[in-house]
């Protein structure tokens, strides 16, 4: 969950430093968020397969 975590504090430092009008750090900020996110999605969703398929080969067996 750490990389969750991570995303969610360049989201919140976007947001605060967008809103006092540093606008290269928030873009900077948010793409971080954005990429992070996009990680944690993907393995999120490997780990998901995978734990699905481990199910399937044992209610086969």
């Amino acid at each position: 969950m750490s990389l969750l975590w991570w995303a969610l504090i360049a989201a919140v430092v976007a947001i605060i430093s967008g809103a006092l009008g540093f606008t290269g750090v928030a873009s900077g900020a948010a793409t971080i968020a954005r990429v992070l996110f996009g990680i944690f999605l993907v393995l999120a969703l490997v780990l998901l397969m995978m734990a699905l398929l481990a199910g399937a080969a044992v209610a086969a067996v």
